[in-house]
């Protein structure tokens, strides 16, 4: 399947090459405003500025999407995460930033300790479904791929 996308605002991370990147080099966000993006067999095959699409030998049987002055970026790989809790920790961070230890946040009631107990006092399917609501928000703010983890 060949799919061209056109009339993108801003087309976000555009790099000729894929390599790791380091320092400065991560501050660095390469954006082509008025894009276009051609996408054959589920893989990018093609982008450029609007004014570059003459340039393309466009076939009648590619799929056409106008993106109507999107923003097209890639999804976030968060590969790191804790979703599924009991209660938010919000009032701990905040103990923390003001110079608290984990041994004096424990010591008023909070901590880890407290977060096991939670939720072993819950339910598997609210746990799930706090979860689950968490997950979506997550994918609303951009996320594609997530790996939870437990404890």
């Amino acid at each position: 399947m060949k799919l061209l996308i056109t009339n993108i605002a801003q087309l976000v991370n555009t790099r000729e090459q894929s390599k790791v990147l380091r320092g400065k080099e991560l501050a660095e966000l390469p954006i082509i405003q008025d894009a276009f993006l051609q996408i054959e067999n589920g893989l990018i095959a093609g982008y450029g500025k609007m004014s570059q699409l003459k340039e393309l030998d466009i076939e009648s049987s590619w799929e056409m999407l106008d993106a109507n002055k999107a923003c097209i970026l890639p999804t976030w790989c968060d590969s790191h995460t804790h979703i599924v809790f009991a209660s938010s920790r919000e009032d701990e961070f905040v103990d923390k930033i003001n110079g608290l230890s984990y041994a004096e946040i424990a010591a008023k009631g909070g901590g880890i300790l407290n977060s096991a107990k939670k939720i072993a006092a819950s339910s598997e399917d609210a746990l799930y479904a706090m979860a689950w609501d968490r997950l979506q928000k997550l994918i609303q703010l951009g996320t594609g791929a997530i790996e939870i983890k437990s404890g």
